[in-house]
């Protein structure tokens, strides 16, 4: 996946192939396909200087690029329950 940056401070409509498109907000990024970088309409874009092909994205797997053996807690919403039963006085 490459990260794309819009640069200009409209909103913009990029062209992907497949006839898809992604929709981006002034001095937003997204995520589009490796080999999407090559589509024309795309290059385009990106010679007129209204984007930016910044690179390789967050992978899917580890979307917050968080080490593997850290954990994170959240303060918000409802406690994980676990697969064991319970038991004691309720």
């Amino acid at each position: 996946m490459k990260t794309i940056l819009n640069k200009s401070a409209r909103p913009i409509r990029v062209p992907l192939p497949g006839g898809k498109t992604i929709h981006l907000g002034p001095h937003k990024n997204g995520e589009i396909a490796d080999r999407a970088a090559e589509h024309p309409p795309l290059a385009k874009l990106v010679e007129a200087g209204e984007i930016e092909i910044v690179g390789d994205g967050t992978s899917r797997a580890n979307p917050r690029n968080v080490p593997a053996g850290s954990v994170s807690t959240s303060s918000q919403g409802h406690q994980p329950t676990s697969s064991a039963p319970r038991s004691g006085d309720r």
